[in-house]
């Protein structure tokens, strides 16, 4: 028997967790500051018409070499993308661009909502920067990322072609255990959905790299859940990896892509 609530259980496991969020919110606000004053900041970007529904870009000095966007975790029910701008911080050293959206939460939209709401904020990402995409996304967003790569992807057909790999950091791919857990009174999943949402059960797209990257001090769910994914969709001929990431747990696995020269960043920009 497994209790499903512990195995997805991540603050409960890690020290001082709770410092986390407040460190986050503060990293990110003096990194939008900063590049606000260097006039490579548009924040507040609607792509749709929901008032969450909003994207920050943030470009690089040089002449852009691509597009990176992260999608944020949370469980689908927490978070926007506030917290989350230093993440860019790698990327954009590196010459590219970095779009975060925030997109609604459950239980006010189902997960299939989100999903749809991702595909929108990529294509109006696209649209704004020019050059080859890649997708990463951390918890819930590793499910978001990996989701815009399933042959019944909501992205445009141009947008989905430009996408040349995506990093999974401790993705959740197949959402059927989550059934069991407590949280599904916000998720509201019934077993339809659960299918209709897990990557694991979907066929990839051609011409994509897949990454995925999870702490190796993290719950074994969370292991389980990238060699799971990384050893279905092999089976699909498209290249697939798994990094361990070694002394690293659910909230700090997210660190290297701050850090240009990183291992999770080079397997992002590389």
């Amino acid at each position: 028997m497994i209790d499903w609530d512990t195995a997805y259980s991540n603050g409960a496991y890690i020290e001082a967790a709770e410092s986390y969020p407040a460190k986050w919110a503060q990293t990110a606000f003096e990194y939008r500051q900063m590049m606000s004053g260097k006039k490579l900041a548009e924040c507040d970007i609607a792509y749709a018409d929901g008032e969450r529904q909003r994207l920050d870009l943030f470009l690089a000095e040089q002449q852009s070499a691509g597009l990176v966007i992260f999608i944020h975790g949370g469980y689908w029910r927490a978070f926007d993308k506030s917290s989350w701008s230093h993440l860019a911080s790698g990327a954009n050293r590196r010459g590219w661009a970095v779009a975060l959206p925030s997109y609604d939460l459950v239980p006010t939209v189902a997960i299939r909502d989100i999903t749809e709401q991702i595909g929108e904020a990529i294509n109006k990402a696209a649209s704004m920067v020019s050059g080859p995409i890649r997708l990463t996304g951390h918890s819930a967003g590793g499910h978001l990322v990996t989701r815009m790569i399933c042959r019944d992807s909501p992205l445009a057909s141009e947008v989905r072609n430009r996408i040349d790999r995506v990093v999974s950091i401790s993705g959740l791919h197949d959402l059927r255990p989550l059934l069991k857990t407590k949280m599904n009174a916000d998720f509201q999943m019934d077993e339809a959905e659960a299918i209709a949402e897990s990557v694991a059960l979907k066929t990839p797209i051609e011409n994509v790299e897949l990454v995925c990257w999870v702490g190796a001090e993290e719950r074994a769910e969370f292991i389980r859940q990238s060699e799971l994914l990384a050893n279905i969709w092999t089976g699909f001929g498209i290249e697939t990896s798994i990094h361990l990431a070694t002394g690293k747990h659910h909230f700090d696995v997210i660190d290297g892509l701050v850090d240009p020269q990183s291992a999770l960043a080079r397997a992002l920009l590389d």
